[in-house]
């Protein structure tokens, strides 16, 4: 069983948003959407964005019927023992409707503008691990001390300790940050559509759980799946590249809700138990909720929160 998310807000482009503007959009969600998924930028270009943890804040008590989550937290922007004080705040706050989504991090312009340290990759997954067991620690200690390469804390309470727990979530397709993954994560994150973009880190995080003898499916698997549903199939563009990750092309599914059907029901079969759809306007949102959602098999109301690992 499955359920979905929405990833981010249709229409209202990547800037600053309203109570009305998420209003428009979240009353609208069928009961099979369970979470409120939001990204951690700070700049891009001249665009701005809602800060991601007083906007996640905000949609929690405005929206009590959802969980609300981060696709994915920076661990660069914030010190990662205060980031379990606020986690754990809100799940408190929330009644235990947080998900912690967390990654490496990578726009090196937000970095720059904020004066933010941007070491090369290895260091900042090195960060990411050490960044996890700091929060682990904060949740489960009392007093919580780890010491790290990179970060540290000693002798530090974290109250209220949440009584629910924490799922932390880790989003990348990085083999390093995958190693992380699979000793530190409850869930997991990567786009789909399956064989064009999932499919490989899967892989290649089950490799690593085989490594270190995790069991593969006490990992959550969450796919961001965009989607397109235009009323002229004919400008419908399928594909689109990052410049993150260069030589490699993200698909598109759609134009139509058959194809998007299709790519749903093929994640479901391989054990993603939450899809977070991008839904590039409200035309495309009205198309997956009229003619999409009722025609998903496996997708309910009500998923528990995932066990923790």
């Amino acid at each position: 069983m499955a359920d979905l998310g929405i990833h981010g807000m249709p229409t209202f482009g990547d800037g600053p948003r309203s109570l009305d503007e998420y209003g428009r959009v979240l009353e609208l969600l069928p009961p099979e959407f369970s979470t409120v998924w939001i990204s951690d930028h700070l700049q891009l270009g001249e665009g701005g964005f809602n800060e991601a943890w007083t906007t996640a804040t905000y949609l929690a008590a405005a929206f009590p019927r959802y969980r609300v989550g981060h696709l994915v937290l920076s661990q660069s922007y914030r010190n990662p023992a205060l980031l379990a004080k606020m986690a754990a705040t809100l799940q408190h706050l929330s009644g235990g409707r947080y998900v912690m989504g967390i990654g490496a991090g990578w726009l090196e312009e937000e970095y720059r503008a904020y004066d933010f340290e941007y070491p090369h990759p290895g260091i900042r997954v090195a960060q990411l691990g050490e960044a996890i067991e700091v929060l682990k620690a904060m949740w489960t200690q009392w007093p919580a001390t780890l010491v790290g390469e990179h970060y540290c804390v000693e002798g530090a309470y974290c109250d209220p300790r949440p009584v629910t727990p924490i799922p932390i979530l880790v989003g990348t397709n990085g083999p390093r940050a995958l190693r992380v993954a699979a000793r530190l994560a409850d869930m997991w994150c990567w786009d789909g559509p399956w064989e064009a973009s999932y499919r490989q880190p899967y892989e290649t995080l089950r490799s690593h759980c085989e490594e270190i003898e995790r069991p593969f499916d006490s990992i959550a698997k969450v796919c961001e799946l965009s989607v397109e549903l235009p009323a002229d199939a004919s400008t419908f563009e399928p594909t689109v590249t990052h410049p993150f990750y260069p030589g490699q092309v993200f698909r598109i599914s759609g134009p139509r809700p058959s194809d998007v059907v299709r790519d749903v029901t093929e994640l479901i079969e391989h054990g993603v138990s939450h899809v977070a759809v991008n839904l590039d306007s409200m035309e495309t949102l009205r198309a997956f909720v009229d003619d999409v959602v009722p025609r998903l098999d496996g997708v309910g109301v009500g998923v528990p929160q995932p066990a923790r690992a």
